[in-house]
């Protein structure tokens, strides 16, 4: 069986606005998220800028009953309230909880690149340690298991069909919808709450900073420090917030009488096997380039036309060669390659939400007919500087955009990517 998946429902928690229509403004005006964290200078980071979602506490205790909201912990928070804004998108009803219906055809993959290291180095680490273990309570495991943040959608939203947290480094939530999709195409299931999520945490950033992959050159100009394609691009900001994608067979979507988004015509998962460039921190360029092959190949579509690309592009020396994989996967020479932008230039490298965000992004600009500016980008880096004209500088108007490919690529030498195209009916 190999059923057609179309996209009904969208949720977001990002660092330059929660909820579609705040988030969908924010990426039209090109409104950056990117702040200075006090806690990060306090701790002798070298880079003290962050994307960190605003008020989502708030939204939390207006969304939830104070009893969920005492067994959450931030990163069930940011998936929830996402998944929330997407269930209702498409239409569905919010589960009441004294109701026992299952949705068995309904699940979901919402994964995380890291998940509540917050919680274990803030809580269970420092009671365990003064020997008050007594004092973790109940919820302790819930919120710190890996699948802890998919298991608390279960509850939320009654699924009963296959739930997991998925967790493939920055690759993660772009994986989560391309193997929602598969479920439903193979005839497993309807719908699926496909994302990522992943929160603001000193904790989870430390180690990258200790790498020195994270921007320390523009902590005195927050919003010019995510710096993706550009020759001064220091390495990434870092980044939190939660993405979620209703993926659903198209008989379903139209059975209900829903409305739809676009289709996920093609997808693409691989390794590059530490090989060939490749490394546990560096992508194999030409795994890159198959990966996003794979998803052209699966739709079945001419690459000339694809019309838009929403890169993984990072703002590391991974940026060249990704621009280079991109334009060799779609046979486009120098003046040629679709539109090319960059989500993380507006909220940094969110990790594991990251490609479940920027999938958002993605599917509101198909919607809008527009692709949003990648920021920061005045000064091109010299080996991007033959593809400068593709580079969405500023906001571009294209009403007749129908075709967007998305990809992730993560630590790990892992990959994914999607192609879709804008749903007319």
């Amino acid at each position: 069986m190999s059923r057609r998946v179309v996209i009904t429902g969208l949720g977001v928690i990002s660092p330059n606005g929660n909820g579609l229509a705040e988030f969908g403004q924010a990426l039209r005006k090109g409104k950056s998220g990117i702040r200075h964290v006090e806690e990060m200078a306090e701790h002798g980071f070298g880079c003290t800028v962050a994307g960190v979602p605003q008020g989502v506490d708030a939204l939390a205790e207006a969304a939830f009953d104070d009893e969920v909201l005492l067994a959450m912990n931030a990163i069930h928070r940011y998936a929830s309230l996402a998944t929330l804004e997407a269930w209702l998108d498409a239409g569905l009803e919010k589960p009441d909880a004294a109701d026992d219906t299952v949705h068995w055809e309904t699940g979901a993959i919402m994964g995380t690149g890291i998940g509540g290291m917050d919680t274990i180095a803030e809580r269970v680490v420092p009671l365990v340690n003064a020997k008050k273990v007594r004092r973790l309570g109940s919820t302790a495991v819930e919120q710190v298991m890996a699948s802890g943040v998919s298991a608390r959608l279960s509850g939320l939203f009654a699924l009963g069909n296959q739930v997991t947290t998925n967790s493939s480094a920055c690759a993660t939530g772009v994986e989560a919808i391309v193997d929602g999709a598969a479920r439903i195409r193979a005839g497993k299931a309807e719908r699926m709450i496909c994302g990522g999520a992943e929160v603001p945490s000193i904790y989870n950033w430390a180690g990258f900073d200790s790498m020195r992959v994270m921007c320390r050159k523009f902590n005195e100009e927050p919003e010019r420090a995510s710096r993706p394609m550009s020759a001064t691009a220091g390495g990434f900001v870092p980044g939190a917030g939660a993405g979620a994608v209703l993926v659903e067979s198209l008989e379903s979507a139209q059975d209900r009488g829903a409305r739809i988004y676009a289709e996920v015509l093609g997808t693409g998962v691989n390794c590059g096997g530490h090989r060939m460039g490749g490394s546990m921190t560096a992508p194999n360029p030409e795994a890159v380039r198959r990966c996003i092959g794979l998803a052209i190949e699966e739709a079945g579509v001419d690459p000339a036309e694809v019309q838009a690309i929403s890169g993984h592009l990072t703002a590391t020396g991974a940026d060249p060669r990704e621009v280079g994989s991109w334009a060799k996967a779609l046979g486009r020479e120098p003046g040629a390659l679709p539109v090319i932008t960059s989500t993380k230039s507006m909220i940094g490298h969110t990790l594991g939400a990251a490609g479940a965000i920027e999938s958002v992004a993605a599917v509101l600009m198909l919607d809008g007919g527009f692709v949003h500016p990648s920021l920061n980008c005045e000064d091109v880096h010299p080996e991007i500087e033959p593809h400068a004209a593709s580079i969405a500088s500023e906001m571009r108007e294209i009403p007749d955009l129908k075709v967007i490919m998305k990809a992730g690529f993560g630590f790990g030498d892992v990959n994914a990517s999607l192609l879709l195209r804008k749903w007319e009916g």
